[in-house]
Protein backbone atom coordinates (compact mmCIF):
# COMPACT_ATOMS: atom_id res chain seq x y z
CA UNK A 1 0.00 0.00 0.00
CA UNK A 2 1.23 3.27 -0.69
CA UNK A 3 1.32 5.81 1.85
CA UNK A 4 -1.36 8.37 1.55
CA UNK A 5 -0.40 11.56 -0.09
CA UNK A 6 0.19 14.40 1.83
CA UNK A 7 -2.28 16.65 0.53
CA UNK A 8 -4.85 14.53 0.60
CA UNK A 9 -3.88 13.45 4.35
CA UNK A 10 -4.03 16.98 4.82
CA UNK A 11 -7.38 17.92 3.07
CA UNK A 12 -8.98 15.22 5.01
CA UNK A 13 -7.97 15.81 8.37
CA UNK A 14 -8.99 19.64 7.95
CA UNK A 15 -12.40 18.40 6.75
CA UNK A 16 -12.89 16.95 10.10
CA UNK A 17 -12.33 20.48 12.34
CA UNK A 18 -16.22 21.06 11.61
CA UNK A 19 -16.94 17.76 13.49
CA UNK A 20 -14.57 18.10 16.31
CA UNK A 21 -15.55 21.89 16.38
CA UNK A 22 -19.02 20.94 17.04
CA UNK A 23 -17.86 18.04 20.34
CA UNK A 24 -16.34 20.77 21.76
CA UNK A 25 -18.83 23.15 21.89
CA UNK A 26 -21.26 20.53 22.69
CA UNK A 27 -18.75 20.19 25.79
CA UNK A 28 -17.50 23.58 26.40
CA UNK A 29 -20.24 25.65 27.69
CA UNK A 30 -17.46 28.68 27.15
CA UNK A 31 -16.70 27.86 24.03
CA UNK A 32 -20.13 27.63 22.81
CA UNK A 33 -21.41 30.64 24.30
CA UNK A 34 -18.17 32.23 22.43
CA UNK A 35 -18.82 30.99 19.38
CA UNK A 36 -22.29 31.37 19.32
CA UNK A 37 -21.33 35.10 19.90
CA UNK A 38 -18.96 35.55 17.29
CA UNK A 39 -20.35 33.27 14.49
CA UNK A 40 -23.81 32.40 15.60
CA UNK A 41 -25.90 29.35 15.82
CA UNK A 42 -25.06 27.45 12.66
CA UNK A 43 -21.27 26.84 14.45
CA UNK A 44 -22.29 25.00 16.91
CA UNK A 45 -23.34 21.62 18.28
CA UNK A 46 -25.37 19.70 17.23
CA UNK A 47 -26.08 22.56 14.24
CA UNK A 48 -22.66 21.96 13.13
CA UNK A 49 -22.33 18.73 13.53
CA UNK A 50 -25.42 17.60 11.48
CA UNK A 51 -25.39 20.54 8.68
CA UNK A 52 -21.69 19.48 8.29
CA UNK A 53 -22.21 15.54 8.18
CA UNK A 54 -25.12 16.05 5.48
CA UNK A 55 -23.28 18.06 3.16
CA UNK A 56 -19.93 16.04 3.44
CA UNK A 57 -22.19 12.42 2.91
CA UNK A 58 -23.40 14.15 -0.39
CA UNK A 59 -20.04 15.33 -1.46
CA UNK A 60 -19.04 11.82 -0.92
CA UNK A 61 -21.19 10.60 -3.41
CA UNK A 62 -19.35 12.58 -6.21
CA UNK A 63 -16.25 11.35 -5.01
CA UNK A 64 -17.65 7.94 -5.57
CA UNK A 65 -19.09 8.78 -9.19
CA UNK A 66 -15.54 9.63 -10.45
CA UNK A 67 -14.05 6.41 -8.92
CA UNK A 68 -17.29 4.77 -10.96
CA UNK A 69 -15.93 6.23 -14.12
CA UNK A 70 -12.98 4.66 -14.15
CA UNK A 71 -15.02 1.02 -14.37
CA UNK A 72 -15.81 -0.86 -17.38
CA UNK A 73 -19.04 -0.64 -18.59
CA UNK A 74 -20.83 -3.03 -16.74
CA UNK A 75 -19.19 -2.11 -13.54
CA UNK A 76 -19.47 1.48 -14.36
CA UNK A 77 -23.17 1.31 -13.90
CA UNK A 78 -23.29 -0.62 -10.82
CA UNK A 79 -20.65 1.89 -9.65
CA UNK A 80 -23.14 5.12 -10.79
CA UNK A 81 -25.98 3.37 -8.94
CA UNK A 82 -23.86 3.00 -5.97
CA UNK A 83 -22.67 6.84 -6.07
CA UNK A 84 -25.52 8.09 -5.98
CA UNK A 85 -27.13 6.71 -2.70
CA UNK A 86 -25.10 8.83 -0.06
CA UNK A 87 -26.40 11.76 -1.46
CA UNK A 88 -30.11 10.43 -1.42
CA UNK A 89 -29.31 9.34 1.96
CA UNK A 90 -28.85 12.46 2.98
CA UNK A 91 -31.79 14.11 1.60
CA UNK A 92 -34.28 11.35 2.35
CA UNK A 93 -33.12 10.66 5.64
CA UNK A 94 -32.18 14.34 7.36
CA UNK A 95 -33.93 17.09 9.17
CA UNK A 96 -35.88 14.55 10.91
CA UNK A 97 -34.56 15.91 14.66
CA UNK A 98 -31.27 15.79 15.88
CA UNK A 99 -31.35 12.13 17.79
CA UNK A 100 -32.66 10.34 14.47
CA UNK A 101 -30.47 12.77 11.66
CA UNK A 102 -27.26 11.90 13.89
CA UNK A 103 -27.95 8.63 13.71
CA UNK A 104 -29.45 8.57 9.82
CA UNK A 105 -26.08 10.29 9.32
CA UNK A 106 -24.11 7.72 11.14
CA UNK A 107 -25.24 4.98 9.27
CA UNK A 108 -24.83 6.56 5.94
CA UNK A 109 -21.07 7.00 6.79
CA UNK A 110 -20.48 3.30 7.47
CA UNK A 111 -22.43 2.63 4.59
CA UNK A 112 -20.06 4.78 2.20
CA UNK A 113 -17.08 3.30 3.94
CA UNK A 114 -18.84 -0.24 2.59
CA UNK A 115 -18.98 1.28 -1.03
CA UNK A 116 -15.50 2.64 -0.21
CA UNK A 117 -14.08 -1.00 0.12
CA UNK A 118 -16.24 -2.39 -2.83
CA UNK A 119 -14.58 0.56 -5.10
CA UNK A 120 -10.93 -0.14 -3.55
CA UNK A 121 -11.12 -3.68 -3.68
CA UNK A 122 -11.82 -3.44 -7.13
CA UNK A 123 -9.24 -1.26 -7.89
CA UNK A 124 -10.99 2.08 -9.23
CA UNK A 125 -9.49 3.97 -6.03
CA UNK A 126 -6.06 5.01 -5.45
CA UNK A 127 -4.11 1.96 -3.31
CA UNK A 128 -4.13 4.33 -0.30
CA UNK A 129 -7.47 5.25 -0.03
CA UNK A 130 -9.26 3.06 2.54
CA UNK A 131 -5.83 4.12 4.54
CA UNK A 132 -7.54 7.45 4.58
CA UNK A 133 -10.84 6.70 4.86
CA UNK A 134 -11.50 4.29 7.76
CA UNK A 135 -9.47 6.90 10.16
CA UNK A 136 -11.66 9.64 8.93
CA UNK A 137 -14.80 7.38 9.18
CA UNK A 138 -14.18 6.44 12.69
CA UNK A 139 -13.66 10.16 13.48
CA UNK A 140 -16.98 11.04 11.70
CA UNK A 141 -18.80 8.60 13.07
CA UNK A 142 -17.48 8.97 17.02
CA UNK A 143 -18.41 12.95 16.54
CA UNK A 144 -21.75 12.24 15.71
CA UNK A 145 -22.66 10.04 18.53
CA UNK A 146 -21.65 12.78 20.74
CA UNK A 147 -25.55 14.36 19.29
CA UNK A 148 -27.46 10.45 19.15
CA UNK A 149 -26.21 9.66 22.33
CA UNK A 150 -25.62 12.36 24.79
Amino acid sequence: MKAIPRTALLLGLAGLIPFLWGVVTRFSPAMHDLTLALAGPRFVAPYILLYYGTIILAFMSGVLWGFAARADTHAASLGYALSVVPALWAFLFTGTGPVSTALYLIVGFVGVLGIDWLFWSNGLTPSWWMALRIPLTVVVVGCLAVVAFT
